[in-house]
């Protein structure tokens, strides 16, 4: 486009705008001039005023109150569209940018108006109605009080708060200001304050299970450790020459030479399961050879307590997609736990059913249930957590790590599979396995055609 053409439209443009700032003055004024007509045709007709001199009358009346505000027409020339309050509204263009955020982002006016909102904030916050405060939305003090700090001229301002609802729940706002066109650059100050919302929850849950997991590892170690540094030193001291002493303290020293052994073996498992914990297995495991292998291994252990083993399996193979060795640690581990535990019942149960998972699909439900004393229902939750023990001297006398129900946690979460606790106080315990099912036949059927695109 050349630049008289460019010329030429500005000019066009600019006389619209003119024209209907002109034409709005007058229906402003309408009821003045028909006001000021008739009495000039009364004037006409009852008192024989000359019509030249009332049509100049009106004339007059009129020149003085449509182009009398000159000054507000030119003002009205050079506006840029959408300056008034009532038209501080995002343009298209804005709105997509906000939308391709991934996070909840509020367009909001100086004046704390919602202008926008992404699909990322409906989603989260629900129904946000353009024309609605932010306070509606996001009713935190202390981000209201930044958003105003930065809607009266400030910088930009990054803000964390908590809010205890339910549970509790960590949040991060960062609120900008952001120009709404280039023009805007030459203002004090721009129209739009843009305010994204981040969740922290799951990270901060995430740093408190660290520092946890830490701490609770830290200690765990100390305590054979402190055991074996002072066994030593007696051993070197006092009771050098004792040999009844000597053999009663490296029987205690072998004992927590063991326990470390253990806690480090199974704090080196659950790294590894996590290493790969998105990455679901797809070999397939027949959870029947799984079981059986482990209630062999375990049998002497029954024999030991006097607990009767009862197992009731379905004909055929259980079929899951999974990693043998992890899956044999899942039992293993729930097995050995119902026996040392719920041996004062003197019997276990052990049995695998078909079932319907979420959306339809088919599962195989194992449980694993004891008549032992039971789980007190405030513990049910924690079970699964890192080092967390119900009984922490019942616990260390059965040479539990506190690390082995989260390890089954961590291995049925790569499987795609979920561990649900029941028990009743003085009743026992159930443990039950739900993993999804798998078919040797559609698994032959996959095979095959992978093979035949291969080759």
């Amino acid at each position: 486009m050349t630049e008289e053409a460019h010329t030429t439209g500005a000019k066009g443009r600019y006389g619209r705008k003119f024209g209907i700032r002109l034409w709005q003055r007058f229906m402003h004024v309408r009821w003045t001039l028909i006001a000021t007509g008739v009495l000039c045709i009364a004037a006409v007709a009852a008192f024989e005023v000359p019509p030249w001199a009332a049509v100049a009358a009106f004339a007059a009346v009129l020149f003085a109150a449509v182009l009398g505000g000159r000054k507000d027409l030119r003002l009205a020339k050079n506006a840029v569209p959408g300056d008034g309050e009532a038209n501080n509204w995002p343009d298209t263009g804005m709105k997509m940018v906000v939308d391709a955020l991934p996070d909840p982002c509020f367009l909001v006016d100086r004046r704390g108006i919602t202008r926008y909102a992404n699909p990322a904030a409906r989603d989260r916050f629900g129904t946000v109605r353009p024309g609605d405060p932010l306070s509606f939305s996001l009713r935190s003090p202390a981000m209201l009080e930044a958003f105003d700090r930065v809607s009266s001229g400030g910088g930009t301002e990054r803000i964390e708060w908590s809010e205890k609802a339910r549970t509790e729940l960590w949040m991060e706002a960062y609120i900008a200001p952001v120009q709404a066109s280039a023009s805007e650059k030459f203002r004090k100050g721009s129209r739009f304050i843009l305010v994204t919302v981040r969740d922290l929850t799951e990270q901060r849950r995430l740093e408190r299970m660290r520092a946890d997991f830490v701490a609770n590892a830290s200690h765990e170690l100390r305590t054979p450790l402190a055991s074996l540094t002072g066994f030593i030193e007696t051993l070197q001291g006092p009771a050098r020459e004792d040999p009844d002493a000597r053999d009663r303290f490296l029987s205690i020293m072998l004992e927590q030479a063991g326990r470390m052994k253990r806690l480090i073996d199974d704090l080196l498992s659950l790294s590894r399961i996590e290493l790969k914990a998105h990455v679901q297995p797809d070999t397939l495991v027949d959870l029947k050879d799984v079981i059986e292998h482990n209630l062999e291994a375990l049998k002497p252990l029954a024999d030991e307590l006097e607990v009767a083993l009862e197992v009731d399996l379905p004909a055929g193979e259980i079929l899951v997609r999974g990693d043998k060795d992890e899956l044999t640690e899942v039992f293993e581990n729930l097995c050995e736990n119902a026996l040392k535990y719920g041996a004062s019942g003197k019997r276990l149960d052990i049995a695998a059913a078909a079932g319907t998972g979420p959306r339809g699909a088919e599962w195989w439900e194992i449980s694993i249930r004891d008549y032992g004393p039971g789980i007190e229902a405030e513990h049910l939750p924690r079970l699964t957590e890192r080092f967390y023990r119900v009984d922490v001297a019942t616990s260390r006398e059965m040479k539990g790590t506190g690390l082995g129900l989260a390890i089954v946690k961590h291995i049925l979460t790569r499987h795609r599979a979920r561990l649900e606790i029941e028990s009743t106080f003085g009743e026992g315990a159930c443990f039950t396995v739900k993993i999804p099912r798998a078919d040797r036949q559609m698994t032959d059927v996959k095979d095959e055609k992978l093979h035949k695109i291969n080759n």
